[in-house]
């Protein structure tokens, strides 16, 4: 009995002994296995690597051209689901017609862009053009572009690239010394009217200091010594002296120093003797003071038959706001407080939800 107790206990510790082995061996073999998978996967990784600028080449050819191929044969199914047509765009057999800038053909000519401009443009002078007709297109003066373009009357020649500005006026390149003032008064133009030309900017909003070597648009200027007719300063009849019924008198008195544009919605009086800004019709005072985005003190009156009218820039608001007033009652002083670069009034007529050019209201 205890031999055969014994032959057992022999037999399974051989057995132990060989399912331990059995055990390392399995588990060497795997890891050998796990191994060389991995030195097989970086060599695939790294190949792919190597080709990862080819592969995608011909991933990103292959799926246009499927794309190409499934556009060519779904478009004259989705041609028939458009209401009213049944055309076949595989089957069109006259070219489209296209717009062309070209003036070969006299009944043809070029088309300008209504966007408003804020640079000044090259443009490539094309057979028939003139220096007036290119400034009619332009919507400046031909002035403007003589001067600009240094030109000698209208001797221009086709394929010459021309300067055009924004507006009519003159580009000022920025010296040492220069302020918005003394440009000004080279070019014979208002300060306020560069301040005002909404693509100038400023080294100091505050004081209008210019950066030496910036290009300032000078609207209106006129080169020096230029051989131009004079201008003539349109000067306002005393305030409040026409009454007349339903139409609007004039707010102050003073010289127009500058006039209505698409940047300047109003008109400018100016007067340095800051006289009286009356009310250009009754109506209701909607707002009285000052105004954060330029035109300082600031009344603004409803006129109650869809008009209202702006008065910027005043030195002294003398109405409150719910206040009514009649027409010819004094509402300020002319100032030059806010966005201003000297005593003027600001004066703006709205309409709806536009705004006119006073001229074409003042009576």
């Amino acid at each position: 009995m205890d031999e055969t107790f014994q032959t057992l206990i022999e037999i399974w510790e051989d057995i132990k002994t060989f399912f331990f082995e059995l055990t390392k061996f399995i588990l060497k073999s795997l890891h050998l296995s796990f191994i060389k998978v991995e030195e097989r996967k970086g060599i695939v990784v790294n190949a792919l690597y190597r080709q990862r600028g080819k592969l995608s080449q011909r991933l990103t050819h292959t799926g246009m051209g499927a794309l190409a191929v499934l556009g060519v044969m779904i478009a004259p199914i989705i041609s028939q689901e458009f209401p009213g047509t049944s055309v076949n765009p595989w089957q069109v057999t006259s070219a489209p017609a296209v717009l062309s800038a070209s003036t070969q053909d006299p009944g043809l000519d070029t088309e300008i862009s209504s966007k408003v401009r804020d640079n000044i443009i090259n443009y490539t002078v094309l057979d028939g053009d003139t220096v007036s007709s290119i400034a009619d297109k332009f919507g400046v003066s031909a002035d403007s572009i003589r001067w600009q373009n240094s030109l000698s009357g209208d001797k221009i020649k086709v394929g010459q690239t021309i300067e055009i500005l924004p507006v009519t006026g003159i580009a000022h390149k920025v010296q040492k010394g220069d302020t918005v003032y003394s440009i000004a008064k080279k070019y014979d133009a208002e300060a306020q009217a560069i301040v005002n030309f909404p693509f100038n900017t400023f080294a100091n909003d505050e004081t209008f200091e210019l950066a030496i070597g910036q290009t300032v648009i000078v609207p209106d200027g006129v080169m020096p010594k230029a051989a131009v007719t004079p201008r003539i300063r349109q000067i306002t009849p005393s305030a409040g002296t026409v009454v007349a019924s339903g139409q609007f008198v004039w707010p102050t008195q003073g010289t127009i120093s500058q006039r209505y544009s698409w940047y300047h919605p109003g008109i400018d009086i100016a007067n340095n003797a800051g006289p009286t800004v009356v009310a250009a019709d009754s109506g209701r005072v909607e707002y009285a003071g000052w105004d954060g985005s330029g035109y300082g003190n600031m009344v603004l009156i409803d006129h109650g038959n869809g008009f209202k009218t702006r008065y910027g820039h005043l030195s002294q608001v003398m109405v409150v706001s719910g206040q009514t007033v009649a027409r010819g009652n004094a509402v300020g002083k002319m100032g030059s407080t806010g966005r201003s670069t000297g005593i003027h009034l600001h004066f703006e007529i709205y309409k709806g939800g536009t705004r006119p050019n006073p001229l074409l209201y003042l009576k």
